[in-house]
């Protein structure tokens, strides 16, 4: 059973920074994209960031030039780097991994969550 494992939440004043981590663990497996959503209390989640298995790229306008995405290929992990934190970033961040697995072909695994809060 292939899992996410997130880490790296927690409280933060604005205009500070945290770095969230998410691996992937659990039998043999590929992926494909990896990426970051929040959800906030009473809105829909979103999706804060996603990266290709080459390197590519892309952010919600609300977060470019704040946050960061990265991948670690071999450790199967990626990375938000969060800069210059609102209060509006305030939600649970969840890391999703589009990945392959032989006999059960494509599909996507969440992670448990984490808190980030952003307050004075």
């Amino acid at each position: 059973q292939v899992q996410l494992v997130e880490s790296g939440g927690g409280l933060v004043q604005p205009g500070g920074s945290l770095r969230l981590s998410c691996a992937a663990s659990g039998g043999a497996f590929s992926i494909n994209t990896m990426g970051w959503y929040r959800q906030a209390p009473g809105k829909q989640r979103e999706l804060v960031a996603g990266i290709t298995s080459g390197g590519r790229t892309n952010y919600a306008d609300s977060v470019k030039g704040r946050f960061t995405i990265s991948r670690d290929n071999a450790k199967g992990t990626v990375y938000l780097q969060m800069n210059s934190l609102k209060p509006e970033d305030t939600a649970v961040y969840y890391c999703n991994a589009d990945l392959w697995q032989p006999l059960r072909g494509r599909r996507d695994y969440w992670g448990q969550g984490t808190q980030v809060t952003v307050s004075s």
